[in-house]
């Protein structure tokens, strides 16, 4: 089996990649991130590439031989250097929602345009994009972070639509989205003060949960956003 992670030097994708390694039903897992990663696993290829820039994608699928069992999309941003979750209305500025879009929407969807024709089409074969769960239309209570949602539930539909198309060619695949929680990462580092107790995960534990919820689906669950602890999350 193959698998591809785009992300590899945040914490999940990491995380990810070294669960994999230890997976023996694994025999390659390509690793790609913007800057060269090492991994101790011997099956596993690092690659690099640009989120924003198609052709890298482009270039590093096509060194891929062979079906695609697994691809993950552990890509995202909340808070860069001047941009922050918005507050208010006030608060919204053309080109910092052109940037959550940019890496939340789509350079997701541009991985998926250049892998998910690589799927697997003879065993059950999974693309996997890290969503949110504040990308959820219907569960918005509080507003706020116009951004960061807006791109999520974007993000959603590209994975919904997506999945249309591909279960006309490819009945073995299932494409999704993962909530994965609250991870202690640099992205969730300035909003962890009120998460309630026991629900802070380490990236291992939410490696782990998210590659359970993985292993576990189905191509007529394709389509669909599910949260870390395998419950769907409604749009």
């Amino acid at each position: 089996m193959k698998a591809m992670i785009f992300g590899a030097s945040g914490g999940i994708g990491r995380a990810l990649v070294r669960l994999l390694g230890e997976d023996e039903r694994f025999q390659q897992i390509y690793a790609g991130a913007r800057q060269m990663q090492s991994f101790e696993a011997k099956k596993v290829h690092p690659f690099t590439f640009e989120l924003t820039d198609e052709g890298s994608i482009a270039r590093a699928v096509a060194e891929v031989e062979g079906p695609l069992d697994l691809v993950v999309v552990a890509t995202g941003m909340l808070c860069e250097a001047e941009i922050a979750p918005e507050k208010s209305l006030r608060d919204l500025d053309g080109d910092k929602l052109a940037r959550y879009f940019a890496l939340n929407t789509i350079g997701p969807s541009l991985i998926a345009k250049h892998t998910l024709g690589k799927l697997n089409r003879t065993s059950p074969a999974v693309f996997a994009a890290i969503s949110a769960r504040v990308g959820s239309i219907s569960d918005n209570r509080l507003g706020g972070w116009y951004g960061y949602r807006a791109s999520k539930a974007a993000l959603n539909m590209m994975i919904k639509t997506a999945a249309i198309e591909v279960a006309r060619r490819n009945k073995s695949a299932c494409v999704i989205g993962l909530h994965p929680g609250t991870v202690d990462t640099n992205l969730s580092q300035p909003f962890q003060a009120n998460v309630p107790e026991g629900k802070l995960f380490t990236p291992d534990q939410s490696a782990k949960y998210l590659y359970d919820v993985i292993k576990t689906r189905t191509p007529d669950q394709t389509g669909l956003i599910f949260a870390w602890d395998g419950q769907e999350v409604q749009p």
